[in-house]
């Protein structure tokens, strides 16, 4: 059995590597987490973030790697990593034909809460998640953010140290995204420590930590200012009225790295600062398209992982 842990660290990985056949999901990451901190994996779909998580969560074994969770080995100790942990898959795995009320006292007992304590156990993750208004109504017809605070509280139910939320926030609405969010972040001040999978930039400003993952392997960690701040290549913001003729035309700058869309703009990222604007400028006079407007900006987290992610395409 693994040896109990005292300090802050609640998951501590090293070189997890998972592999199905010659396919290899998730590539000797190793990170730590501390109490109370919201962790987030940010990366796109196939990246890795799932089978990472399912392997912390006990539901799948490495193919090599060590994970301690909660102060129990995900290896020798699944069983114990499952009852000391709250997760929470992207599909809404709850009872339909149930109640919220009715699911939350049946996973109390899942759980192994007492029925002394599910009374106020139950009463706590109902404020916690904000659906006291929705106790009576079935599963099968809360809308998808509703949907989203009952499974959250039903896995807060035994209280878990960890809880991990796999893109607990896809296909919800901006405002019950945002309103998650703050569930989460009253989580995290009561010392419970949270890890999210998600590929939303705006939802990665929220974690303490982060992970850009891709092609199951870590391409960067840090906090948000830690990873901007890291970046330093220059980037502009160019609007122009016609955005993919101005993206083909800007290919064939040697200085330009990375051009992706940003609202009604592009932001372009220069492996050379020397003349970055003046070649711009130029590129897309010989190709005929006016310049709206052009300026130096500072990096997003976006601008960071795309960037990592395509290697700066030159």
């Amino acid at each position: 059995m693994a040896e109990r842990k005292n300090n802050d660290t609640v998951v501590e990985v090293r070189d997890l590597t998972r592999a199905f056949g010659k396919f290899v999901a998730v590539d000797r990451v190793s990170f730590s987490v501390k109490s109370g901190e919201i962790f987030g994996f940010l990366g796109p779909n196939g990246a890795g973030k799932s089978t990472t998580i399912r392997m912390l969560c006990g539901i799948l074994l490495p193919t090599s790697g060590s994970g301690i969770v909660a102060g129990y080995d995900i290896l020798s100790e699944p069983e114990m990593v499952k009852k000391h942990i709250g997760y929470m898959s992207q599909k809404f795995s709850l009872y339909p034909d149930l109640t919220a009320m009715e699911n939350m006292d049946f996973y109390a007992g899942v759980y192994g809460v007492s029925r002394r304590e599910r009374k106020e156990r139950i009463a706590w993750a109902v404020e916690l998640a904000g659906i006291g208004g929705r106790l009576n109504d079935l599963a099968s017809i809360l809308t998808g953010g509703w949907r989203q605070r009952l499974a959250l509280a039903c896995s807060l139910l035994h209280r878990p140290p960890v809880i991990f939320l796999d893109e607990p926030t896809a296909g919800v609405d901006p405002i019950s995204r945002r309103d998650f969010w703050r569930i989460i972040q009253g989580l995290s001040r009561q010392g419970t420590t949270v890890f999210v999978t998600t590929h939303y930039m705006d939802e990665a400003e929220y974690c303490h930590k982060l992970v850009l993952i891709s092609g199951g392997k870590i391409m960067a960690m840090g906090t948000p200012d830690e990873l901007r701040s890291s970046f330093t290549r220059p980037i502009m913001s160019l609007s122009t009225p016609r955005i993919l003729e101005t993206m083909k035309a800007l290919e064939a700058v040697p200085s330009v790295g990375d051009i992706s869309i940003w609202g009604d703009s592009l932001h372009v990222v220069f492996s050379e600062p020397q003349n970055a604007e003046e070649q711009v400028r130029e590129a897309l006079r010989g190709a005929g398209i006016p310049v709206l407007k052009l300026e130096r900006v500072e990096p997003s987290l976006e601008d960071v992982f795309v960037t990592l992610v395509t290697g700066g395409n030159k």
